[in-house]
Parts: structure tokens; C-alpha cells; sequence
């Protein structure tokens, strides 16, 4: 404390000496292997070292030496073992290309999408030689490579009495309950269906295929008593049944979601061109039935789908029973997009209604957090809006909050950058405020994006940008805010007055073309403010000596920002 107090500061020397990495390696690969997340793991024997899988053995080389460590008793090495039916016993290997190498000879294949290829190429082969087309699923192609080590591909089949059960439910118990890859013969579903084995079996793999038809049928039959008992009992009969299901705690129960729903569809329905109300609110009244249904109960990812064919089948129209089955949809950016007006307002309400309702309770995405779908929800809802052209204001007409059409502005710039949109502009138009019209936002940004590649609307932002700079650092040194407001008689050079003139022409120009849509005239208005703001600034100093000339001509530098600001707030775009 006095060397401290003494001197005004204290050191230490500390001396590391090196170590090669094998030996860091040997301290650090323990703890990293320890401390390796996992969604879910498991300990093998009494062990309390936890893993995805029971670990066995390590293989660890450095520069063909092996590392050495130890993790909860399983020891280094330079060994392992290849398919575990194909194989017999372990091997050495030297280096990566060597392990790889050696796994193929074992029949492992390191690489899963090799794992891939093989599996789509042979059963491409396969269906072809019978012909039928291969149903192909990349989800499912990636998941069932990465279940095997050595691919056989066998084809099987089952009774077309199946045939008569809704496709949808055929394909889903095929791809996810089975891992099966299903076949169609043109566009109708066939009664074969592509399995993956880890092992050839004998005789050509029939033994494997057999019994992969074993239970193939039990399924199918499963499915088919769902599909007969549910036409039994009708949709509106279900509803009752919908009370006894909870939504959230502070939302309810399905039937009373259901119920918001129903209303919403009825609002939103006056703004889809050729949308019958009645068709509408009829379809949100049966949409949640299905829920309820064995069918549905079996196979949760049909919810919706089902419920579009008990209602044909039960008498509903064609507007009702798609409505009913597009309501989820779009599911995602490959999903098609509901164009039937019907089936739009009911899909726009399903998600609207989730949005407000779980942002009203505060149950917002948080990070990579999002257990109820809401940005799935948004962007489902931007397409709907955009892709349909209809013109429904977010806040106006649907009463959605701030924070919340924050969060559709956020959605949307990830949705219009994949298109070439930039996000940047989508921001300027929304900084506007007042803008809950996306199909009139994009409009304006695209005009605005066409209007700044051209070299006029280079140059003016590149202008605006300097005018504001200079405001703002005026206005942060003598505190005043400077709002545009011009007193004329102050206006002293031709050059100013030039400016003064053309902004007064250009607001009333730009306020006409934006109350009538047309943003391109409106950027034309704009693209006429260059040549008098370039004279401007060429010719005219601000920062004069006469305190009210200076003031005055900084108001008209902030006049530029406030006549260009009902198009977009330039200053938030880049460049």
C-alpha cells in the first residue's frame, strides 16, 4: 500500500513457459468434451460423464502422434471401429484422409451428404425401373442420412384399399411416423413407398422389406379407422368439445380463441375483394373442430387439413372446406400463399389474432426464442397482404399496436431482402410514421429505390445528408432546433431564394403525388430540389456574421429535411 501510494502504481512478472499442442490439446479436450452442449444426453453405465450417445472410445491424433487424455475412463487412441454388422473388429489409422479412408473400407460413409446421394440416387433408380415418381422430402432426406451409416435402399408395398384415406394422411404417417419416402404414379399416390436399411438383409433385403410392410399396415390401418369413425360425428357437434382444451392462461381456452377468430374473420373480410362474410365466419366457426378429432389427435400435423375434408364431406362448400384447410398457411417462405378470398381472410385472421393476442400479454420472441411462431406468423401475414394486394392499414384498420407493427417492419425487412429490396429504405419509409399500408409502403419503396440508382437521387441524398449534418451540429451547439420555418424577407442572395422557391413547389407537388399514389411523380419533385440545392451550397455561406441571416438559412437547410421527410426519412439510408 505505500509502494503504492509511494510510486502511483504496482507490476508483476509473470513467466509462462510453452507447451507443444498436444500437450495444450491434452489439457483442453477434457474440458471441452465436458462442457459440450447437448439438447439431450445421457450417462452410460455409473459414469457421470454425460454425451449424446454412449461414448466408447476416442480417437485423437496430432501430426500422426496420438494425443493423450482421458475422458471419465475412456482413454486416447489412435483405433476405431467401422459397421458394427459389415465389419469386423477395430483399425489404425495415421490422419484424417486415412480415417476416412479406412471407415469406407468398413462400410462407413463419414460424409452425410454422400450418405445423400447414394440414397436419392437409388431410389430415383428404383422408382424409375417401376414407373413411379419419387415423393422427395429434403427434411427427411437429411434426417434418415443421418440414421444410417451404410445405405440400402428397398422398395415395399401395401394394400390400395388404403388408397380410398385422404393422401395427406398416407404421406404424413409415411414421412414422419416412418421415415418412408412415398411414390406417385403421375399425380395420384401409389401403393409403394421407398425404406432405408442400415444392413442388405438376405434374398435381396425381402425380410426387411416384409416387415417394414407389417408395420406399414398397422399404421394404415390405424389411419383408416381415425378417418371413418371422424366423418361420423360433424364439425359443429366437435365445437362443444374445444371449451375443454386451454389455449394460455391468460388467453383462454381454444374455444374462446376460436371465437376471436370468428369475429376478426367477419372484420377482415371487408377488405378481401369477392370475400362472402357469411362464407367467411363460417369457416373460422368449423376452422378449430378438427382439433378435437381422432384423426388430428394422431397426427397433430394434419390439423387443419383434416378439418377441409370432414367439412366437404359433411356438406360445407368448397370456400368453407379450403378455407378451413389453408388457415395455417402460409407456413413458410416455400408454402403457397391462399389466393381464394375466403381462405385468405380466415388465414389472416388465424395469425393477426395470435400476434395481438400474445403481444398483449407480453409473450414476445425473445432471441432465438419463439415458442408460439409469431414471426412465422408476420411473415405469413405479409405475404397474405402483399401477394393479394390488399389494402388493409395494420393499426387503422386492425388495431395493432406500435410494438407491434415494429415487429412486422422488422419481418418485412428480412422477407423483402431475399426479393433485392433493401432494408434500409424499408426503414426510411417507415420512419415516417402513419404508414401501416404494407402494400402501399412497398410501393413507395420501390419508387424510392429506383429513384436513388438514378444519378439525380445520388447526388440529392449525398446534398440532404450534408444539409442535415450541418443543422444538426448547429443545433447542438447552441441548443435551438430548427423546424424549417422561413421568414422570406430575410432571404437575401438569388441563390437562396432559388432554393426557398422550388421547396415550397416541390412540397405541394410531393403532397399531391403521395394523396393520389403516385410515388414515381413524387420522386420526380424530388429529383427537380438538385440543381438549387448544388447552387446553394456552391454560392452561399451559412455561418454568417448576422445572427438572423445565419439562423434563417440554417431554417432552410432544415427545410429540406422536412419537404423530403412525407416521402421517406433520408437520413436513415445508407450510403
Amino acid at each position: 500500500k505505500d509502494l503504492f501510494e509511494k510510486e502511483g502504481y504496482l507490476y508483476a512478472t509473470i513467466e509462462q513457459k510453452g507447451a507443444t499442442a498436444a500437450e495444450l490439446l491434452s489439457d483442453l479436450l477434457p474440458q471441452l468434451l465436458s462442457r459440450f452442449p447437448w439438447p439431450k444426453s445421457m450417462r452410460w453405465g455409473s459414469g457421470k460423464f454425460r454425451w449424446v450417445r454412449p461414448l466408447h472410445s476416442i480417437l485423437c491424433i496430432l501430426d500422426g502422434k496420438v494425443v493423450t487424455f482421458e475422458v471419465d475412463g475412456v482413454k486416447y487412441g489412435d483405433s476405431t471401429a467401422g459397421h458394427r454388422f459389415l465389419s469386423e473388429g477395430s483399425f489404425t489409422v495415421k490422419d484424417f484422409a486415412d480415417y476416412k479412408h479406412q471407415l469406407n473400407k468398413h462400410h462407413v460413409m463419414l460424409d452425410r451428404k454422400d450418405r445423400q446421394k447414394v440414397i436419392l440416387a437409388e431410389a430415383e433408380k428404383i422408382a424409375q425401373k417401376q414407373g413411379l415418381n419419387l415423393v422427395l422430402d429434403e427434411g427427411l432426406l437429411s434426417e434418415v442420412a443421418g440414421l444410417l451409416e451404410w445405405p440400402f435402399v428397398l422398395m415395399g408395398s401395401f394394400d390400395k384399399a388404403f388408397l380410398g384415406v385422404p393422401e395427406e394422411v398416407l404421406m404424413s404417417e409415411m414421412q414422419h411416423h416412418q421415415k418412408y419416402f412415398p411414390l406417385k404414379k403421375g399425380n395420384k399416390l401409389a401403393p409403394n413407398f421407398i425404406c432405408v436399411s442400415n444392413i442388405p438383409g438376405t434374398n435381396g433385403g425381402r425380410a426387411i422389406v416384409a416387415g417394414n410392410e407389417r408395420v406399414r399396415s398397422a399404421r394404415l390401418y390405424d389411419a383408416k379407422f381415425f378417418w371413418d369413425q371422424d366423418r361420423k360425428v360433424k364439425l359443429e357437434d366437435r365445437l362443444p368439445k374445444l371449451k375443454e382444451i386451454g389455449f394460455h392462461e391468460k388467453l383462454g381456452t381454444v374455444a374462446e380463441r376460436s371465437g376471436r377468430i370468428e369475429k376478426l374473420t367477419g372484420e377482415i373480410a371487408a377488405f378481401v375483394p369477392g370475400c362472402d362474410k357469411k362464407k367467411a365466419m363460417r369457416a373460422a366457426k368449423l376452422a378449430k373442430a378438427d382439433l378435437v378429432s381422432g384423426m388430428v389427435g394422431e397426427f397433430p400435423e394434419l390439423q387443419g387439413v383434416m378439418g377441409g375434408y370432414y367439412a366437404l364431406k359433411q356438406g360445407e362448400g368448397e370456400d368453407v372446406a379450403n378455407a378451413i384447410r389453408d388457415q395455417y398457411s402460409p407456413k413458410g417462405p416455400e408454402d403457397a400463399c391462399p389466393t381464394a378470398p375466403v381462405s385468405v381472410a380466415l388465414a389472416l385472421a388465424d395469425k393477426i389474432e395470435i400476434l395481438i393476442s400474445m403481444f398483449g400479454i407480453g409473450e414476445k420472441p425473445t432471441g432465438s426464442k419463439d415458442p408460439y411462431a409469431l414471426r412465422r406468423a408476420a411473415l405469413g401475414v405479409i405475404r397474405l397482404l402483399v401477394e393479394n394486394g390488399l389494402r388493409i392499414g395494420l393499426q387503422k384498420d386492425l388495431g395493432v399496436s406500435d410494438e407491434l407493427l415494429d415487429f412486422f417492419a422488422d419481418r418485412l425487412k428480412v422477407q423483402q431482402r431475399e426479393k433485392g429490396v433493401r432494408h434500409d429504405l424499408i426503414e426510411a419509409v417507415f420512419s415516417v410514421g402513419g404508414e401501416d399500408d404494407l402494400v402501399r409502403l412497398l410501393a413507395r419503396v420501390r419508387a424510392l429505390q429506383d429513384f436513388l440508382k438514378s444519378k439525380d437521387g445520388g447526388v440529392l441524398l449525398y446534398s440532404y445528408k450534408r444539409a442535415v449534418n450541418i443543422v444538426k451540429i448547429e443545433e447542438k451547439k447552441d441548443g435551438t432546433s430548427y423546424s424549417g420555418k422561413i421568414d422570406v424577407k430575410l432571404l437575401k442572395e438569388k441563390e437562396e431564394i432559388a432554393l426557398y422557391e422550388g421547396l415550397e413547389a416541390a412540397r405541394e407537388k410531393i403532397s399531391k403525388a403521395l394523396s393520389v399514389e403516385k410515388f414515381e411523380d413524387a420522386m420526380t419533385a424530388v429529383a427537380v430540389l438538385r440543381k438549387p440545392i448544388d447552387t446553394f451550397f456552391d454560392q452561399v455561406t451559412v455561418n454568417v456574421g448576422d445572427k438572423k441571416v445565419r439562423a434563417n438559412r440554417l431554417q432552410l437547410l432544415a427545410g429540406i429535411r422536412s419537404a423530403l421527410m412525407p416521402i421517406a426519412d433520408f437520413s436513415k439510408i445508407e450510403g
